[in-house]
């Protein structure tokens, strides 16, 4: 069963119907209950990093996503989802995350350049990612953010994406995949990521 979280946030149907589009079953789960049962996990979300925190905290799924993660199962974070993985983030105030990735969350630099980043934007792979196989170097993904990741260890980085800056737009490590931008967004090449998530 491919689970996606429902924690009161986040367009989940659209990431449910993608799933669905590649030829695979997608439950939303709302307890620990139903995430244990879980044979891949996706965490989809937008919005503010406080408020994903507290969705997963008034529901009691912060400790077991971060289980789910250690035990090795396949994760999947998508736009906040792949936020929330880290340490701290910065946006109204400094939040603690569920510190899988150690590392913080910062926003986009006002230089001229609109926030949030938001349309089509490439992305650089940096390693021959499971989840990117069959998806062209340099094609272009859909990204909606104001705030992105920064990871103390730069092994985790999949892959990059510029806008003002370099920033990382893939995280990569064993089992845990996540992506700034949305793949179920992001037509043809996105649909692939979500396919290949569901066949590991």
């Amino acid at each position: 069963m491919i689970a996606i979280v429902d924690y009161g946030m986040g367009n989940l149907r659209s990431v449910q119907k993608a799933v669905e589009r590649v030829g695979f079953g997608a439950t939303l789960i709302h307890s620990p209950e139903e995430l244990e049962r879980a044979e891949k996990l996706i965490l989809p979300g937008v919005g503010a990093f406080a408020d994903t925190m507290k969705g997963l905290e008034e529901r009691g799924l912060v400790g077991p996503i971060i289980q789910y993660i250690k035990q090795g199962r396949p994760f999947l974070g998508i736009c906040m989802g792949l936020q929330i993985l880290f340490s701290e983030g910065t946006e109204d105030g400094l939040h603690a995350g569920l510190n899988v990735i150690p590392g913080r969350v910062v926003r986009f630099p006002q230089d001229g350049l609109k926030v949030p980043h938001m349309g089509w934007n490439q992305v650089s792979f940096l390693r021959d990612v499971p989840l990117a196989r069959g998806v062209p170097q340099g094609s272009y993904m859909y990204f909606v953010h104001s705030y992105y990741v920064c990871p103390e260890d730069p092994g985790v980085v999949a892959a990059t994406t510029d806008y003002g800056t370099t920033f990382t737009s893939f995280i990569w490590k064993d089992n845990l995949f996540a992506t700034q931008f949305h793949p179920e967004k992001s037509q043809s090449v996105g649909l692939s990521i979500l396919r290949n998530f569901a066949v590991l």
